[in-house]
């Protein structure tokens, strides 16, 4: 866990550092940092996440809780959805958002767009196939 930590620590600095830019295996993808209060533990997380920034609301931002693949989803996800709320950092921004979950065939719209753009989101989904739906959060400044 402590690596995964570091890792994010790294990232969100080099985010902070460069005005939301970033680079290595995230070097020209849109990120944004998730704030979020983890609902059993009531700690504050910031977390780093690929998002598709919504071409028609450019108030709004889609994140996907992939978990890299993984059976479950992320901890932000949870937490995103049970507060109904959040706060993120869009390159020089800080603001708070609205969380909405989008289920049907908009999402499946708008993953596909994420795979387009991303391939790896295609991977990850595969990976859950016939296991989980991965989750997408529209998060609309608030």
């Amino acid at each position: 866990m402590s690596g995964t930590n570091d890792f994010n620590e790294r990232i969100v600095a080099e985010f902070r550092a460069n005005e939301g830019r970033v680079g290595g295996p995230f070097e020209g993808a849109v990120l944004v940092l998730l704030h979020h209060r983890g609902r059993k533990s009531g700690q504050e997380y910031v977390t780093p996440v690929v998002c598709l920034e919504d071409e028609l609301d450019p108030n709004s931002v889609y994140v996907f809780a992939s978990n890299g693949g993984a059976s479950t989803s992320p901890s932000w996800y949870h937490n995103l959805v049970q507060a109904g709320r959040g706060t993120i950092e869009r390159g020089t921004e800080t603001y708070q958002v609205s969380v909405t979950e989008i289920t049907g065939p908009e999402r499946a719209r708008i993953y596909a767009e994420q795979v387009r753009r991303a391939p790896g989101f295609g991977e990850y989904e595969a990976k859950t196939a016939g296991i989980r739906t991965i989750p997408v959060l529209q998060l609309r400044r608030a």
